[in-house]
């Protein structure tokens, strides 16, 4: 048996935590998969990678509008794909040989459970325990347990940037934020894609008028279709390499509807890696969706309280699935490790999130649905606006009639409550209202108080601020700020 000060379990955001602060302890860091997990092998980086000459070409062939002739002649799959994870597959290799280098390191390239209260296994069987845990573990797809799903053809966002070839027709199972960018990224790229979702609405989490203007758009550059639900895959006769992926009515089975594809990337979700390393060992909660219980601290719960000397972040703990919660979860288990007498929290307010597809789309805060509810729970009332791209000098450059700016706000105070963005670098754009949500600036304090730079696509923003029903004189507004308008 091995006894360690620290153990890491997961090589992505956990990884972070070992600055030069931890080099006077004894240290595991244990990771069965790819080393850096999923951000930098099969998530946020290779899919972006993709993402953006995908944009470049989607461009090129709608600037007609603009009197430019243009067209994409050729897309080198193979190429991009190079590109792309010889960069990628470099950075692993180097932080796993880095960490391996390491002399108070230990690193255990294998998976591990739980075997008890900071006890573990290690694949191989190997006892390791350890004074302090963190679980950093991720989470992987889901698979729906259909016939066929084990074909070849059927893929996951893991695994489909990985192929030999660009695929002339693509079946995207899933009406998420991964479906929508892989949708955008076959499609651009000269796929014939086709994308099914179970539900009648497509981005169900986001504010219903931003996902109902992407479902307009997705819908004119691939084929949507609404309200069926994968019921197998099938290699298709006479067609070499190709499946014919079969759907049914969730109401009504005996409907049915068959597409025929060389590729079906199935995103119907992720789900946390708690399952994979029996945490009933070890005696932590679980909650109802899989996710390990955690508090502020980031503490790991055991029957309600904090589980003495175990840490959670990232996928395994955290509803948002986001890389930057999982860093800034694993700030504060950096800080909190090694403070125990004066432990910080997340902060989670605020959290915002972008799907790089074609319009992008980003939010932050509340939906205004969930600001209606929330304004009569607290006996006060909101106020809306919504600003298209096309109203502002820039919009008319770019001949734009898709891009909108809604934010909502609290009507007495000019306090942001939520924002939501789609068009035109929108993960961009959205960032000083994420800005002005975490730090308490007003909406007209905001809008007034700091220059804007005319005729940049920021105008809209602007102009969104400006077009809310809110005081001039908010009792959010800083004195100094109040006293220069």
């Amino acid at each position: 048996m091995r006894h360690f000060d620290l153990i890491i379990i997961g090589s992505g955001s956990g990884n972070s935590i070992l600055t030069e602060d931890y080099e006077g302890l004894d240290v595991a860091l244990v990771d069965g998969g790819t080393f850096g997990g999923t951000c930098l092998n099969v998530g946020c980086i290779p899919t972006k990678m993709y993402a953006y000459p995908a944009t470049v070409a989607r461009h090129a062939r709608e600037v007609e509008r603009l009197g430019v002739e243009a067209e994409v002649t050729r897309v080198r799959w193979r190429e991009m794909r190079d590109r792309i994870f010889g960069r990628i597959d470099a950075i692993s290799r180097g932080g796993l040989d880095y960490r391996r280098s390491l002399p108070h390191v230990t690193v255990y390239a294998e998976h591990v459970r739980f075997t008890g209260p900071r006890t573990l296994r290690t694949a191989s069987g190997e006892e390791l325990t350890a004074e302090q845990i963190v679980v950093a573990a991720g989470s992987r797809p889901v698979l729906p347990e259909v016939p066929g799903i084990d074909l070849p053809q059927v893929h996951t966002s893991d695994t489909v940037m990985r192929i030999e070839e660009l695929p002339r027709r693509v079946v995207v199972v899933g009406g998420g934020y991964i479906g929508a960018e892989f949708a955008h990224v076959f499609s651009s790229l000269g796929s014939r894609v086709t994308q099914v979702n179970r539900s009648h609405r497509i981005l169900r989490y986001h504010d219903p008028e931003i996902a109902e203007r992407f479902a307009r758009e997705a819908a004119r550059q691939w084929k949507l279709e609404m309200g069926w639900a994968l019921a197998s895959v099938t290699e298709a006769e006479g067609e070499d390499g190709a499946v014919t992926a079969t759907f049914t009515d969730p109401e009504d089975p005996t409907l049915t509807m068959q597409i025929p594809a060389d590729v079906v990337l199935v995103a119907t979700g992720r789900r946390p890696n708690t399952d994979l390393l029996d945490v009933a060992a070890a005696g932590l909660d679980v909650r109802e969706d899989g996710l390990l219980a955690v508090d502020e601290q980031q503490r790991a719960l055991a029957g309600g309280t904090p589980a003495e000397g175990v840490w959670a972040l990232g996928d395994i703990s955290s509803p948002y699935q986001l890389k930057h919660v999982a860093n800034a979860e694993a700030r504060t288990v950096q800080h909190n490790l090694m403070h125990p007498g004066s432990l910080r929290a997340t902060d989670h307010r605020f959290v915002p999130s972008a799907v790089f597809t074609s319009p992008q789309i980003a939010s932050v805060g509340m939906t205004q649905a969930e600001a209606e509810q929330w304004a009569v729970e607290h006996g006060t009332e909101i106020t809306t606006k919504v600003q298209d791209y096309g109203s502002t000098a820039y919009g008319w450059a770019m001949e734009d009639h898709v891009g909108l700016c809604k934010l909502i706000a609290e009507k007495g105070t000019g306090r942001l409550l939520g924002a939501h963005l789609i068009g035109e670098e929108a993960s961009v754009l959205i960032q000083p209202l994420v800005q002005a949500m975490s730090f308490g600036l007003d909406a007209h304090t905001m809008a007034r108080g700091q220059y804007w730079i005319h005729p940049a696509l920021s105008e809209v923003v602007e102009n969104a601020l400006l077009g809310l029903e809110v005081p001039e004189h908010s009792p959010l507004a800083p004195e100094a700020l109040v006293a220069r308008r």
